[in-house]
């Protein structure tokens, strides 16, 4: 691995911690989204983590999975969507493959 491709993993696993350490709490709730996008895909990509990738969720267990998180359920369902961290198909939600998932470590 060259010393370039190492300092920008570094970086990007700095940027994460700090992201995560700044909008999460102690207890594991989420304080409210980042408006920046790179550091919302980094919010966004820690809780797609927290789902199991082999179940499929109703709306009513997809939300109980966010309200505990964070209030503004809706807005983490709907971002989760259009990010497509989570496919929707007749109302039941499921993890998509990581490699589906838009990647913050791609935008500057």
């Amino acid at each position: 691995m060259s010393e370039q491709v190492a300092n920008a993993l570094s970086k990007n696993e700095k940027l994460k911690k700090s992201v995560l350490r700044n909008f999460f709490t102690e207890q594991g709730s989420l304080k409210h989204l980042p408006s920046q996008l790179k550091k919302r895909l980094i919010v966004l990509e820690h809780l797609a983590h927290q789902l199991n990738p082999k179940k499929k969720y109703t709306e009513k267990e997809f939300n109980e999975f966010i309200k505990p998180l964070n209030e503004d359920y809706a807005t983490i369902r709907r971002e989760l969507f259009i990010h497509k961290f989570v496919n929707r198909n007749n109302d039941i939600y499921e993890v998509n493959e990581p490699g589906d998932w838009r990647d913050w470590r791609t935008l500057n």
